[in-house]
């Protein structure tokens, strides 16, 4: 077996067996073939623990985050785990290596100042100005991931109880309120923006749309951040999921419960929503030593 033979195999063991998402499976698969790559002159049943120690070695050389390197090996770990239970293999020579130690990293969040200015340096007057205006309102006020935004349908939204139905990793639904600004851009684009759009038949229900009639993109929500972000001069390292940490850190700061929080970003473990308590504390830090006169 070759290693594209077996990469398409675990692709559809991933789909199918282990029902991931599109976007999780591809992340796996990236991974993997990073390691083909490395590893092309060996067929992937003969790969042995040193060399995947060698390529562990090689991407660490890359200066890869530890993060990075952790999350390859586990795709690796994975990799070899699906060869033993198609029963390609007896052993999986990845069981015994050690991921690199995660340097505690918290998230960047952007101050409400800089949010108003970023949606504020959005120019409505050209094409798809007011969308570009609705996704990234959507993004900060639903703390929405960006998979999530580029499939949100119309369907999804109830603007009388002011909600949209989410459908999130794993295909797991949450309910997520919408404010009243929301709901407004929502209405202007859908009435004077959308409706100018040919629609393809297959996208009729998909909220944010691009000229073609089609939903949006990953890269194209990416883009629209970046440009905003630029034209607004914040200088911090922004992607869409920013606006996902800001929603979810203003709302801890206000006094929001925690477990409603992790409701509203569909966190299964409410450990992963514990981080935006640790951002709380620094924030209350910064306060003390800005505005305390013994600081």
């Amino acid at each position: 077996m070759d290693w594209n033979k077996a990469i398409e195999e675990f692709k559809i063991y991933l789909s199918i067996e282990r029902n991931l998402s599109n976007n999780t499976v591809e992340a796996y698969i990236r991974d993997i073939k990073l390691v083909s790559v490395f590893l092309k002159n060996k067929k992937p049943v003969n790969v042995i623990r040193k060399d995947i120690i060698n390529f562990i070695n090689h991407i660490n050389k890359e200066n890869k985050s530890s993060r990075t390197q952790a999350r390859i090996l586990s795709s690796i770990k994975s990799f070899y785990n699906y060869l033993i239970f198609d029963d390609k293999i007896n052993d999986n020579p990845s069981i015994q290596i050690y991921s690199p130690k995660l340097e505690k990293k918290f998230p960047i969040v952007l101050t409400t100042q800089e949010i108003d200015k970023i949606i504020s340096s959005i120019d409505l007057s050209v094409e798809n100005g007011e969308r570009n205006r609705t996704i990234i309102e959507c993004l900060y006020s639903c703390g929405l991931r960006v998979s999530e935004i580029i499939n949100l349908k119309i369907s999804e939204i109830n603007f009388t109880e002011e909600y949209i139905r989410i459908i999130g990793k794993g295909n797991k639904q949450r309910i997520t309120p919408i404010n009243n600004n929301l709901i407004k851009y929502f209405n202007n684009y859908i009435n004077h923006i959308r409706s100018k759009i040919k629609i393809n038949k297959r996208c009729i229900d998909y909220l944010f749309l691009n000229r073609r009639g089609t939903k949006i993109s990953r890269v194209l929500v990416f883009n629209i951040v970046k440009e905003a972000c630029k034209k607004a001069g914040v200088k911090k390292n922004i992607s869409p999921h920013t606006f996902r940490h800001s929603f979810a850190t203003h709302l801890v700061e206000g006094g929001a419960d925690l477990r409603a929080v992790q409701e509203m970003l569909g966190h299964s473990n409410i450990t992963t929503t514990e981080i935006y308590t640790h951002l709380d504390t620094k924030y209350l830090k910064e306060e003390m030593a800005n505005f305390h006169p013994r600081s």
